[in-house]
């Protein structure tokens, strides 16, 4: 009986406890299927799905004309899948390939292709022919994908303004990066299903969701004023001058539009990663220094606007002038004597800036600081570029005499290039202070614009009238003061010259200078604004008026005339200007009618079309035949396939830079000019047949005299 008992007891345990197992299974089972289920399938789905990303291509840079600036081009990347690799018998050796054709360590890529991943990057954007090799060998779970790279067609124009983007497609310079949102794009994937070992399923799933390309970007920037700052910066820093860096800012003071922005020493966006990571610092926005006189202009205008002095009040100077204890001296060795200050300022004496300054300030407590913070001084411009500085100035409750007086001569504040420019724009804009400008539009991939961005008044800083007669005041200084050296025939000029020596620990640096010069033309009509600033010139002399106004003044001539600014000639200029010129006539043949037009125009010459049809068949006079400037060109239309893949190169001999520019950009060339004034060689050769985009190498030789010598 007892036996029965215990039987029973032990048998209802048992069920007990295979029900309790039972229960807790179902708990289990209820838990797995719908609370854990979406996430035990979605680690099921990424067991057998591999993703393969795909770079979305950043958008193009343009310059205001439409010329590529900053392009994505094709270019393949190496990956490894190490469930294949991991099967074969032998992976070492697939290592030891990839090694060699790619240049990598062998043990490297290996642990790479071997490692506990389902994806690996072996090697990012290869050359094409290792790509080739690396097709050929087809190596088991080694794949290449299509990626994009930036590609900087113009090589090192524009380099501190474009900056650069790393290997992921990402903005780390420049205007790459601070319009990184809206040129990268989004990136797409390849999913491709695999099976427990590894392999890919045949006729499995393979999904493509492709990229969302970037938005292009059309900048201020005109490539040819770019390069004529350029080139004259590589001159500056090849001549015996021999600087420790220099800068060339050309604005338009109308828009704040920056037509140039470009610096010396300089690099290869394409190649960043080869050059010291201080060639990338843009010195333009992120470099101070004391601008010497031509600061002088911010403190005529302060004292014109406030009617603290007028053109013909009279000063006199004996070379110096005593501020309580401390002598302030004229750069120049002898005294000026008596002056107008009108005549100050074409002398750039030290001494009347000084009594001017110390006047405005006895006005009123703070003032000349008022009218110094309001032209930008201080803080940010807000230019559309990392890294910009905002210059250095003594705080206002700490200002003694001494200190305005020094300021007055822009000497104790320190100032970046883009805010003086910016500043001395507001002078040649009527007195209004504009943002500067360095992007005009964002454009989608099929060119609709998306965002035009205007241009933008800061604030009104001095009255038109003020800024009209300071205006008539600069223009003297070149005309007739120390800054000759930037006079241009035909055009009149409005600058101020300026050399300030560097402030170090202790005082200021002997032998070490910044030489600059800033100005405007024309003058009674300001199209650009052009700022040159040499930092620590070599030699002697090493003033602004001779170290940086010649190369203000070929930077401002050659871009007036390439943008089409008519001259201002006095009667003897117009007589000279009025000889006729004979015009060697370029080949329009095969050329459609539209595009033959705009050659003959840029060669000066007037086309006639006669005929019907799309394509010049003949031309009257010849090609490379000669005819006097102004000539009628008949061109007799047909209809005939077009070769647009051939052009003609014409005869430059005897044009400048602007007229060569805009005749080869016609003919769909490109210039490529060496020194300034008239062309005299080129090469390829007048009358070669060369395919369109074709560089032609020009000499360009400057005719003129040398220029008179001044601080």
């Amino acid at each position: 009986m007892n036996t029965r008992l215990v039987i029973r007891k032990r048998t209802t345990q048992l069920f007990l406890i295979f029900a309790c197992v039972l229960f807790l299974l179902g708990i289990r089972l209820v838990w797995i299927q719908f609370v854990d289920g979406d996430s035990l399938r979605e680690k099921a789905l990424q067991a057998r799905l591999r993703e393969i990303p795909v770079e979305a291509k950043r958008g193009t840079i343009y310059d205001r004309g439409g010329n590529k600036l900053a392009i994505s081009v094709s270019v393949d990347s190496i990956y490894a899948l190490p469930p294949e690799v991991n099967r074969v018998e032998n992976p070492q050796e697939i290592a030891r390939k990839l090694a060699d054709i790619l240049d990598l360590s062998e043990g490297k890529v290996y642990d790479t292709i071997t490692k506990n991943r389902s994806f690996m990057w072996v090697k990012r954007k290869v050359t094409f022919e290792q790509a080739e090799l690396i097709k050929k060998a087809d190596l088991p779970g080694i794949r290449t994908v299509e990626e994009s790279q930036r590609f900087y067609p113009k090589g090192t124009l524009a380099s501190h303004l474009l900056g650069f983007a790393g290997i992921d497609n990402q903005g780390l310079e420049g205007i790459e990066v601070m319009y990184d949102k809206e040129l990268k794009g989004s990136s797409g994937r390849i999913v491709v299903e695999y099976d427990a070992g590894g392999r890919q399923i045949p006729q499995a799933l393979h999904q493509y969701y492709p990229p969302e390309d970037g938005r292009s970007i059309v900048l201020t920037i005109d490539q040819t004023i770019q390069y004529i700052a350029e080139r004259e910066l590589d001159a500056l820093m090849a001549s015996p001058t021999n600087p420790k860096s220099a800068t060339i800012i050309v604005m338009e003071p109308e828009t704040g539009h920056i037509l140039a922005l470009a610096s010396r020493p300089n690099y290869d966006p394409n190649l960043f990663g080869q050059y010291p990571s201080q060639t990338w610092r843009n010195i333009a926005i992120s470099n101070s220094y004391e601008p010497g006189s031509t600061f002088k202009i911010i403190t005529t205008a302060t004292a014109l606007e406030e009617g603290v002095v007028e053109p013909d009040d009279r000063f006199y100077s004996p070379g110096y002038i005593k501020v309580g204890s401390e002598r302030i001296g004229c750069w120049s060795n002898t005294p000026h004597g008596s002056q107008s200050f009108a005549e100050g300022v074409q002398n750039s004496c030290n001494p009347v800036f000084v009594e001017v300054g110390l006047n405005v300030e006895e006005k009123e407590k703070g003032l000349f600081y008022k009218y110094i913070n309001g032209f930008g001084f201080g803080n940010k411009t807000g230019i559309d570029l990392p890294g910009e500085a905002r210059g250095i100035m003594i705080p206002q409750d700490e200002l003694r005499d001494i200190n305005i007086a020094t300021i007055s001569i822009g000497q104790s504040i320190a100032v970046t290039p883009i805010q003086l420019i910016t500043a001395v724009s507001a002078v040649a804009n009527g007195g209004k202070l504009m943002k500067p400008q360095l992007v005009e539009a964002v454009v989608d991939k099929e060119g609709k614009t998306i965002e035009k961005i205007e241009p933008s008044i800061v604030r009104q800083v001095v009255s038109e009238d003020t800024a009209q007669q300071e205006a008539l005041i600069l223009e003297s200084v070149v005309s007739e003061g120390t800054g000759r050296n930037a006079y241009i025939e035909g055009y009149r000029v409005a600058g101020k010259t300026g050399t300030g020596q560097k402030a170090g620990k202790g005082g200021y640096q002997e032998g070490k200078y910044v030489a600059s010069f800033i100005g405007f033309a024309p003058a009674n009509d300001p199209k650009l604004v052009t700022l040159v600033v040499v930092d620590e010139p070599q030699g002697y002399p090493y003033y602004g008026g001779t170290v940086a106004a010649p190369r203000f003044k070929r930077v401002m001539e050659d871009s007036l005339r390439y943008l089409g600014v008519p001259r201002q000639y006095s009667q003897t200029e117009k007589e000279a200007d009025n000889e006729i010129k004979e015009i060697h006539v370029p080949d329009v043949i095969s050329l459609n009618s539209d595009k033959a037009s705009r050659v003959i125009r840029a060669a000066g010459l007037k086309p006639k079309l006669s005929g019907e049809g799309s394509v010049v068949l003949e031309q009257v006079p010849a090609a490379h035949s000669v005819t006097k400037e102004g000539s009628q060109v008949l061109l007799k239309l047909g209809d005939k396939d077009i070769n647009e893949g051939n052009v003609t190169v014409p005869d430059l001999t005897g044009k400048r830079i602007p007229a060569s520019a805009r005749l080869l950009e016609a003919l769909g060339l490109m210039l490529k000019p060496q020194g300034s004034g008239m062309a005299v060689e080129q090469r390829p050769i007048p009358g070669t047949v060369v395919k369109a985009g074709t560089s032609v190498y020009t000499t360009f030789r400057d005719t003129t005299g040398p220029a008179m010598a001044g601080p």
